[in-house]
């Protein structure tokens, strides 16, 4: 299933299945089929991406169905173990994988990230404490950090 997602965030371009949410996306495509949606699921999203915008929310609940590869999958498991308010670079999270010189194919793996916000990439840095890159920009990266409380340089 397919939505197109409004929050105090933006506008976001989902897609979902029963299992949960699979891709969360910046880019809004010219035509999405969202006859058959679960509106509980999308108003639960709605919520607490909302939440999260006013600071109100720390912790996302929603079910997800992350598809990736296993390298993938792994670095995504460690982006939902940073805490709010916290940031990482790519290669500590390189270190704590065992990855030897892996900062670039951790930086890979959360650029694939499909479900950002969510499964916080905007909390990963470079070492040198630069914002890096991501998907949906750079002042929305700042403006993430900013809700969390994050001070940058």
């Amino acid at each position: 299933m397919e939505a197109i997602l409004k929050t105090k965030l933006g506008k976001f371009y989902i897609q979902y299945s029963d299992q949960g949410l699979s891709l969360l996306s910046f880019s809004i495509p010219s035509k999405v089929d969202d006859k058959q949606k679960d509106k509980t699921f999308l108003a639960d999203l709605t919520k607490q991406l909302n939440e999260f915008s006013e600071g109100k929310r720390r912790e996302f609940n929603i079910k997800l169905d992350i598809v990736g590869t296993d390298f993938q999958k792994k670095v995504w498991r460690e982006l939902l173990k940073i805490k709010h308010g916290s940031v990482t670079s790519y290669g500590e999270i390189a270190k704590k994988l065992k990855v030897t010189g892996g900062q670039r194919a951790v930086g890979g793996a959360n650029n694939r990230n499909k479900i950002p916000i969510i499964i916080p990439c905007h909390r990963v840095i470079r070492a040198n404490g630069e914002l890096g890159g991501y998907a949906g920009g750079l002042k929305l990266k700042e403006k993430l950090l900013a809700i969390e409380g994050v001070a940058l340089k």
